[in-house]
C-alpha cells in the first residue's frame, strides 16, 4: 500500500536551516507529483511546495519563496524540502503528500519548531 514517511524535523533557531525527507513506497514514485504541506496549531493545512515529474517544475507558497527548495530523487523514491532562513512562523507539522486517482495520501508528519 501507499506509504509516505517523513523525517528531518526538529528544533532550530531563527535563521537556521533544516532538510526534510519523505521516503515513498507502494506506488510509482517517478510518475507522481509530490507536495509538501504544513499545519500550524489552530490553523488549516496549507500547501508549501510541489514538484512535477519529468520536467520537475516547482511551485511554492508566497510565504516560503526564496527560502525553501523542493526536490526529488526518483532513484531513491524520495522527495526533499530544504528550508533555509527559517522563521518562527514556519513552526508547524510538515507533511508530504501525493494524489493517486481520486485519493490524497499523507505521511504521518514531522514537527518543525523554530524558536530561540
Amino acid at each position: 500500500q501507499v506509504q509516505l514517511l517523513e523525517s528531518g524535523g526538529g528544533l532550530v533557531q531563527p535563521g537556521g536551516s533544516l532538510r526534510l525527507s519523505c521516503a515513498a513506497t507502494g506506488f510509482t514514485f517517478s510518475s507522481s507529483y509530490m507536495k509538501w504541506f504544513r499545519q500550524a496549531p489552530g490553523k488549516e493545512r496549507e500547501l508549501v511546495a510541489s514538484i512535477t515529474t519529468v520536467h520537475r517544475s516547482t511551485n511554492y507558497a508566497d510565504s516560503v519563496k526564496g527560502r525553501f527548495i523542493i526536490s526529488r530523487d526518483d532513484a531513491k523514491n524520495t522527495v526533499y524540502l530544504q528550508m533555509n532562513n527559517l522563521k518562527p512562523e514556519d513552526t508547524a507539522v510538515y507533511y508530504c503528500s501525493t494524489v493517486i486517482g481520486p485519493n490524497y495520501y499523507w505521511g504521518q508528519g514531522t514537527q518543525v519548531t523554530v524558536s530561540s
